[in-house]
């Protein structure tokens, strides 16, 4: 041990940020292995494009790519008076409608990507009428984001909609929770998994499991603003990210995730 400590008390300041910065590559390099390889195993899940649903108990567990081009549709003519586009756009776009139960209505389509809650409230900002609803088909994206959208869309006191044929997955439903009423179609998806966030590559692996304990911390509190039941986030701490838990009538209602089921009969 002597010559090991003289070594040490031997050492620069100069050395001794030298060995500070290799030992951060070496965490730097842990870190982005890791998270090559699980971008790699969600993004490369196969989907067979299936219909499905109404989604059964103990049937919930459905693969996920957030890169789908054709989201999980049950039966999309069924889709009242919203046009939903067949494919899921990189970053959400915002279309307005006029229908007869719900009034004017905002479709949110599309991935949620950074400054997207900043666009949204641009693009409420601009109409001429404002819409009484929110309805969402987002297959998730950054939960930020959508933690920002589900308080834009309560400070607007708008219902939020997931309507026949819409998929509202991953971080989508901490949107969802943001309406004053949360009607839900039980032909359409609502599902949750484990968080991916967006960490600094150069932190130490103890900072970044810090990190994404505060980031679900501020979920829950999130959800519990909005009145909904913060168990709901044992669905998603469950389900890894390459597959989605698809919430059931039950779950809905009992976490308050929904306040109201949407039943379609169909002719």
């Amino acid at each position: 041990m002597g010559p090991l400590v003289q070594r040490w008390r031997n050492l620069t300041i100069g050395s001794g940020l030298k060995l500070v910065l290799v030992a951060q590559a070496f965490a730097a390099a842990f870190l982005l292995i890791a998270d090559i390889g699980g971008r790699w195993s969600a993004s490369s899940f196969p989907s067979d494009g299936r219909d499905v649903g109404p989604v059964r108990e103990g049937e919930q567990v459905l693969p996920y790519d957030l890169r789908r081009s054709v989201p999980l549709l049950v039966n999309p003519d069924l889709m009242l008076e919203v046009d939903v586009p067949r494919t899921i756009p990189s970053r959400l776009a915002f279309s307005a409608f006029e229908t007869d139960e719900f009034g004017p209505l905002v479709l949110i389509n599309g991935q949620i990507r950074p400054d997207d809650a900043q666009r949204f409230e641009a693009y409420i900002a601009g109409l001429s009428e404002p819409p009484r609803a929110v309805a969402l088909n987002s297959p998730g994206g950054i939960v930020d984001e959508a933690l920002a959208i589900g308080r834009l869309l309560r400070a607007m006191e708008f219902d939020t909609l997931v309507l026949p044929g819409m998929i509202c997955l991953s971080s989508c439903p901490y949107a969802l929770a943001g309406g004053i009423e949360r009607t839900v179609s039980l032909q359409g998806i609502v599902g949750l998994h484990q968080h991916y966030y967006e960490v600094p590559r150069y932190l130490p692996v103890y900072f970044a499991v810090e990190d994404i304990q505060q980031n679900q911390g501020r979920t829950m509190v999130h959800l519990i603003e909005m009145g909904v039941d913060p168990g709901l986030m044992v669905y998603s701490l469950a389900t890894p990210p390459d597959e989605i838990y698809v919430l059931v009538e039950e779950e809905l209602m009992a976490s308050r995730l929904a306040t109201r089921l949407l039943y379609l009969v169909e002719d």
